[in-house]
This record gives structure tokens, sequence and C-alpha cells, in this order.
């Protein structure tokens, strides 16, 4: 039986939805505790130095094994890193996140076509679809996949989580680091641990349904009214939080300004080349 049920059991669904839009939302569709879970989502920041039960790991690759992947090529890896040292190593490669270190489990998921190659070549075939854009971008989508089934069995188990793109910013270094072959990738982190109550996280609101959801064909006429509607809800979320007021349009703004802004990651490319994508 669908675990489906009209009144959830930790929060009510109209709590929910009015915490991650930041405002009251209408929706009387199907429900489960799965969608509890999904909707609860908040980066956590702050970790307690609590170790994580034993086979914590095995059943988080589990459940990331079951995320669906493109022909079955399962061109993604995770390399699940808790030794104190590497994680303060990693921090610092990803601009100095604290988080890295306080987190017990610190997981690199990545693009890895390396496995790919080996495997052909043991039966003698060279693989000549390996370095087109189409390829890395199947082995980027499933290792996001992959990922995204970990962090929602990580919160099901009253684990915090939190993606870390900074591992984009030194790719090389990260890859040394990590000892990756040439043909892997180290896409993003996400730190694993018991979030600390000292510093609760909160639901961060998105953008209104009427802003991403089209219907049948891409409509952008409502688009203008929903995002200035979003920019006052986000304002008074950064408020509520002790942030600046930015609103959402300027955040945007500000993060894809310039190619400086993009904090190293304007030089993806011919680090991605250099770690053996060939991106045709």
């Amino acid at each position: 039986m669908p675990d489906t049920h009209a009144n959830p059991p930790s929060c009510s669904r109209a709590t929910l939805l009015a915490e991650r839009y930041g405002a009251p939302q209408l929706s009387g569709g199907p429900w489960s505790g799965t969608i509890d879970t999904m909707l609860s989502h908040a980066s956590v920041r702050a970790y307690l130095d609590t170790k994580l039960p034993l086979g914590t790991i095995e059943t988080l690759v589990a459940a990331a094994q079951s995320a669906a992947t493109s022909s079955n090529l399962q061109v993604w890896s995770v390399v699940a890193v808790e030794d104190a040292e590497r994680r303060g190593r990693l921090a610092e490669l990803a601009g100095g996140q604290r988080h890295i270190r306080q987190a017990p489990l610190f997981l690199a998921w990545l693009a890895d076509l390396s496995r790919a190659e080996r495997v052909a070549g043991a039966v003698g075939v060279t693989l000549e679809g390996l370095p087109f854009l189409e390829t890395f971008l199947v082995a980027a989508i499933d290792a996001a996949l992959a990922a995204q089934n970990a962090t929602v069995a990580a919160e099901s188990l009253g684990l915090g989580t939190c993606y870390i793109g900074g591992l984009r910013n030194r790719p090389l270094d990260v890859a040394a680091e990590l000892g990756l072959p040439p043909g892997a990738f180290a896409i993003f982190g996400l730190c694993v641990g018991y979030p600390d109550p000292a510093y609760p996280a909160s639901a961060k609101p998105r953008l209104p349904p009427e802003a991403v959801l089209h219907r049948e064909q891409y409509d952008a006429a409502p688009e203008r009214d929903a995002v200035a509607t979003f920019d006052a809800r986000l304002a008074t979320f950064q408020r509520s939080q002790g942030m600046a007021a930015q609103g959402w349009s300027q955040l945007v703004a500000n993060r894809l300004r310039t190619p400086a802004s993009l904090s190293g990651r304007d030089r993806l490319v011919a680090a991605l080349r250099a770690l053996g994508f060939g991106l045709r």
C-alpha cells in the first residue's frame, strides 16, 4: 500500500507548504510521509559531534543506487570521507565551509566515466562515445539523482544534510585529495550528521509554483508578479534569520553578474578537460 494519509503525523500539510513557500498555499492533492520529509528539508550548517550508527553509509548508498540511472550505465560514484583531517582540507578547498569539518560524514559525489572505460577496456572495446558532452551530462545527472535519494533517506532518519557546490571551486585539488582517476569529477559534496539543536535550520522559501510550473507549453507571463512576490517573501525570511534583506532578484544578479562571481568555476571546462573529460 502507498504511504498516504490525509493528515501528516509530524507537521500539518498547510504548515509545511507555508514554510516552503513563505506564505500559505493550497494543496488538495495526495500526500505521504515521504513528502513530509521532502518539504521539511533545510540545509544544516551546524552539527553535533556524534558518530553515525554503524551501517549508515551503506544504507545511504543503497538508497542512492535505487535512483534512476540512464541506460543502466551507473556512471557515478561516491567517496565517503570520515577522516577529520581530510574533511578539514576539503573544507578549505570548498571555500572555508566549517560545517564540512563538523559533520561526521562528508560524501563527495562523482560523475565517474572511469569505471565504464575500465569495464570496456577489459573486454577489448574503446569507448569513442566517452568524450562527448552528452556522456558527461549523463554522469552528472546520474550523480545528482543518486545524491538526492541519499539526502531524502538521511533526512528520513533524522539526520541533517547540506550540499556543497564549493567542491567545484578548485576541482583539480579536490581530485588530488580524493585520489580520483582520470574521468572522475567531484560534482558536489554532501555533509551528513545530526543537527545541532542550538542552531536550528529553517526551510528556505522557494519561488511560487506559478514561476516554475508550466502546463503544456512554456509561459513566462506569470513570472514578473511571481518573482516580485518572492522577492518580498525571501527578504522577510532573511530578516527573520538575522540576515541582510536582499531579495531573490538581486541575489541572482549578484551571483551571475561576472565570471569572478563564480568563485573559480568559470574555469571549469579547462579543469574538466585536464581531468580527462573531452566535452566535444
